[in-house]
């Protein structure tokens, strides 16, 4: 019998469990279902999430609805103050009230706002918020506490309830909040609010870091793994030494640049001024220029790390639009690919050298095309792509390494990820575990990326098809297969909804170990006793046992059929030995078996040790001797 400690299928069927590891497909090329990585608050320490800057907030005249201006112009108003609605029509906002007579200020230039319901109460806005019950004799601070603003400052309007004197809100650099007690107390608005002035992408998300951005007026903040409040503000290195780098070359080069890309000993930089294009492929010793014919400032510049003299260029504007520029020479020369590209006015650029896939973004949202990235080839068809996405302001997009997600920086929404459209031109066989291109096992979980899998085959042995969408399938390796090479034969429906045929292949090993992530990142690590999920929110404490589920640990004793979910007692065990390691450092392995009730699943049970570093700690598996993915988990003691 499997003690009562183990993992629960009741909790955690197979189809959840794929479901999570697949995410979201799109049924079509040019309208992917995107999903959002975080929300539109920040975790700031402050009295509630905050949220992006507020210049204007006022009541509808019977006090019912709240009305925000954004510091990007758009309008929004609340009547459940929980929900947002943006508004494109809204009468000006108010100039606000004639400002009462008081007998003194809180602060040298405050701007007094008087309650039109009780004479003599008057607040007060300035580097604080204030309150005077006597008509400005003595006033309160009503949002310092032992020195720090408990709503960070940065104040640009206030609004008092026509209703009721004691409902104050506030609007400033961290976003609106609102107090029902005359300013005691307050409580954030900006957890729906979409209004997270996000600029760049930093980095993306993986099983050892978050996803990092960059928001204008607040700086760098990440989302973690498993995070589920609001994005935390971090420092971020790279940034500063970009910025120094911008520096230098200005003053070396003699313009002032305004974009940088780097790719093994190129260097790749665009001017602020007069569109002139700089490239080195000697990190910096020799430079060429290459001067566009249009001018105007080069807004982006993407360099491929597996070709360093590949690149692309967002800059040069005429009639037209902002153009698009490709070198494969080093830049030695700048092809136009723009083409039929039009309504985007691209700012920034992604691509992914092995497809030819290029991305731009920009006010209409994201196109894209298939060019040649290795040649010289200049024509380029874009595409337009559909979706939640469609007609946004998209300010940044990326690639991951792989060029399997796509991911895009939205002004005032956040950032949101997709599995790379390009995929349904260029399909990939990868783990299913964490989207990685590594070597295949007997019972390892696989998905292809791009297709609708409807049967396989490898070689003599039929693959058991465990899920299928139109852009992502998961498959399982047979537990009878041999050899050094997976091949496998696909019938699978195709973008017109046509059956085709295909063939894909990878490495095969006898162990491929692999920790199950979910599209953010979050290791699927349970917690024992509980059967809870741990993640940034739940971590793992000292001492206590923990269940991770892997894929790729080859065969099991006694043998156990391709497809069929494990069994809820006496699962089979790995053939092999298993290891687990914490920040590199061996801990005691109680089991290491099949998942009961899963298909291709493996359940790998742990102890953690009595004394812990709290806080991120590294975790990751071996089996027959080949390590797994490294993934982050977080303990305390």
């Amino acid at each position: 019998m499997c003690p009562a400690a183990t993992l629960r299928p009741r909790r955690w069927s197979a189809a959840l469990a794929i479901a999570l590891l697949a995410g979201p497909s799109s049924a079509q090329v040019l309208a992917p279902d995107w999903r959002r990585i975080g929300n539109s608050a920040i975790e700031a320490a402050l009295a509630a999430e905050a949220g992006g800057p507020i210049d204007r907030v006022w009541f509808s005249s019977d006090g019912k609805r709240l009305f925000v201006r954004t510091s990007g112009g758009r309008v929004f108003l609340t009547a459940d103050f929980d929900t947002w609605t943006p508004v494109g029509d809204v009468d000006a906002p108010p100039d606000g009230p004639t400002r009462p007579p008081v007998n003194t200020l809180p602060e040298a230039g405050a701007r007094p706002v008087a309650s039109l319901r009780r004479p003599g109460l008057v607040y007060a806005l300035g580097l604080a918020v204030y309150r005077s019950e006597d008509g400005g004799r003595s006033w309160t601070n009503l949002t310092d506490y032992l020195g720090e603003s408990i709503l960070g400052g940065g104040f640009t309007d206030l609004a008092v309830s026509p209703e009721n004197e004691n409902e104050v809100v506030v609007a400033g650099r961290y976003g609106v909040w609102r107090s029902l007690d005359g300013g005691l107390s307050w409580s954030g608005l900006n957890h729906s609010l979409p209004n997270l002035p996000v600029r760049r992408i930093l980095r993306l998300p993986s099983q050892t870091a978050g996803m990092r951005i960059l928001l204008e007026n607040v700086g760098v903040v990440e989302w973690a793994p498993g995070e589920r409040t609001g994005w935390r503000p971090v420092e971020e290195r790279s940034l500063a030494a970009e910025e120094a780098l911008k520096r230098a070359l200005s003053a070396y080069l003699g313009s002032e640049v305004a974009s940088v890309a780097a790719a093994g000993e190129a260097l790749y930089a665009g001017a602020q001024h007069g569109g002139i294009l700089w490239a080195s492929t000697d990190r910096g010793r020799t430079w060429r220029s290459f001067t566009l014919p249009e001018g105007g400032p080069i807004r982006d510049i993407w360099a491929s790390a597996g070709n360093p003299r590949a690149a692309l260029a967002i800059g040069g504007e005429d009639e037209a639009g902002v153009r698009v520029w490709k070198t494969a020479n080093g830049g030695i020369f700048w092809d136009d690919i723009t083409g039929d590209l039009a309504g985007v006015s691209p700012q920034a650029v992604t691509a992914d050298l092995e497809s030819g896939a290029v991305y731009v973004c920009g006010e209409g949202g994201i196109s894209f095309t298939l060019a040649d990235l290795r040649g010289a080839a200049r024509s380029a068809s874009w595409s337009r792509l559909g979706g939640r996405l469609a007609g946004s302001r998209v300010v940044d997009v990326a690639l991951d390494p792989a060029g399997h997600q796509l991911f895009a920086a939205v002004d005032g929404e956040g950032v949101f990820a997709t599995m790379a459209p390009h995929r349904f031109f260029h399909p990939r066989l990868v783990h299913a575990a964490d989207l990685a291109t590594r070597p295949a096992s007997p019972g390892a979980l696989l998905s292809v990326l791009g297709r609708q899998v409807s049967r396989a085959r490898a070689g003599v042995w039929e693959v058991p098809v465990l899920a299928a969408s139109p852009g992502e399938s998961q498959i399982q390796v047979p537990f009878e297969i041999s050899g050094g090479w997976l091949t496998l034969a696909l019938a699978t429906v195709g973008r017109a909804s046509e059956l085709e045929r295909i063939n894909l292949g990878l490495p095969l090993r006898q162990t491929a170990p692999a920790i199950l992530v979910d599209r953010d990142g979050t290791p699927m690590v349970l917690d024992a006793a509980s059967g809870v999920l741990l993640d940034a929110m739940t971590p793992a404490r000292s001492g206590a046992r923990i269940q991770i589920l892997a894929t790729g640990l080859g065969r099991v004793l006694p043998d156990w059929p391709s497809g069929m979910p494990a069994p809820l007692e006496n699962p089979p065990r790995v053939a092999t030995e298993v290891r687990v390691y914490l920040d590199r450092v061996p801990v005691e392995v109680m089991r290491a078996t099949l998942a009961p009730g899963y298909v291709g699943f493996y359940l790998v049970e742990a102890r953690l040790p009595e004394i812990v570093n709290p806080g991120p700690a590294e975790l990751m598996i071996e089996a027959g001797g080949e390590p797994s993915n490294r993934t982050r988990i977080y303990l305390e003691p």
